[in-house]
């Protein structure tokens, strides 16, 4: 089977992937990466309200073969909103 890595970052640290994943296709690589995606925005749970959380997957000879970015973007829409969620 080949072998694939799957690079990420969460916005505020880049991992490079020097095991990687056997894994059967192309398309099996696209569906770790969607899921290995899904996790870090979960577990990083971002303080600010801006971040860029992104996946790359490359093959064995380091072609790039697949790119997924996840945006966080937000913002509070009633003044005051923020100090009022911190009392609590």
């Amino acid at each position: 089977m080949p072998r694939y890595f799957i690079d990420s970052s969460d916005g505020a640290r880049d991992v490079e992937d020097d095991s990687g994943l056997e894994l059967a296709s192309d398309r099996a690589a696209r569906s770790a990466a969607l899921d290995a995606l899904a996790d870090m925005v979960r577990d990083v749970l971002p303080d600010g309200d801006h971040r860029i959380f992104s996946v790359n997957v490359r093959n064995a000879t380091g072609g790039e073969l697949y790119q997924a970015k996840i945006t966080l973007e937000g913002k509070w829409l009633e003044p005051g909103s923020e100090e009022r969620d911190s009392e609590r």
